[in-house]
């Protein structure tokens, strides 16, 4: 009896003709669904991107615009200016609310936040630096401090020092990490929590060494020593 030889070539072949069989009956018996498919992805990529270029592009131009005045404004301190306008201009307020899902009116969110952290009007500083997403290291770094400085104002120490963490870890970097852990140091003191204020400014010493925070380190360091 003859034995049928073995042919990797024409077996690998005979799999791949078999997948390509099954696939095209699959395509046959789905004709109209896959179709359907298809439209609605063609219609959802060309609504995004027509969405994107007619609306949300002259939407971002129209805010930029706007923003000029309440940028000035922010820079001379005259932060009810800056959140309100001046009734010729719009304040950071309305630019947010009328070019929401622009990057204006999210940058909007960062300006709205110090100046009502400026004023005194704390959870308003807080709720609106929440909503700010940074796509700049430096500028979060600052809007998470920012927080951590609305909290520490509301007696709410933990929460602040959090963010006082968040922002000195977020990108570790010789300017501002420093001025945040010594902000967590300070106010771990003032709660009476020595231990970790004491790691915080050995931090700073050991990681900063030339920064202008650890240029008098050794003093914060002897006195929660001596707390302690």
């Amino acid at each position: 009896m003859s034995k049928q030889k073995y042919n990797p070539q024409h077996d690998g072949f005979q799999t791949v003709e078999e997948a390509l069989t099954k696939t095209e009956r699959y395509i046959e018996e789905n004709r109209k669904s896959l179709s359907i498919i298809i439209i609605v992805i063609l219609i959802v990529v060309g609504g995004f991107f027509s969405y994107k270029k007619f609306y949300l592009e002259p939407k971002e131009n129209e805010a930029q615009s706007e923003m000029f005045m309440a940028e000035k404004y922010f820079e001379l301190d005259s932060f009810n200016l800056t959140l309100e306008g001046d009734g010729q201009y719009k304040g950071l307020l309305d630019i947010i609310d009328d070019y929401a899902a622009t990057k204006s009116a999210n940058l909007a969110c960062y300006y709205a936040g110090i100046s009502y952290l400026r004023l005194g009007q704390y959870e308003d500083a807080i709720d609106y630096l929440k909503d700010f997403d940074g796509n700049d290291r430096l500028v979060s770094i600052v809007a998470l401090g920012a927080i951590g400085d609305a909290y520490v104002e509301l007696d709410e120490y933990e929460k602040g020092v959090s963010y006082y963490e968040k922002a000195a870890n977020l990108n570790e970097n010789e300017l501002l990490s420093p001025v945040y852990l010594m902000k967590s140091g300070i106010v771990y003191e003032s709660i009476n929590e020595n231990k970790k204020a004491l790691d915080v400014y050995e931090q700073i010493k050991a990681n900063y060494p030339n920064s202008t925070e650890a240029e008098e380190i050794d003093k914060y360091i002897t006195a929660v020593k001596l707390k302690m």
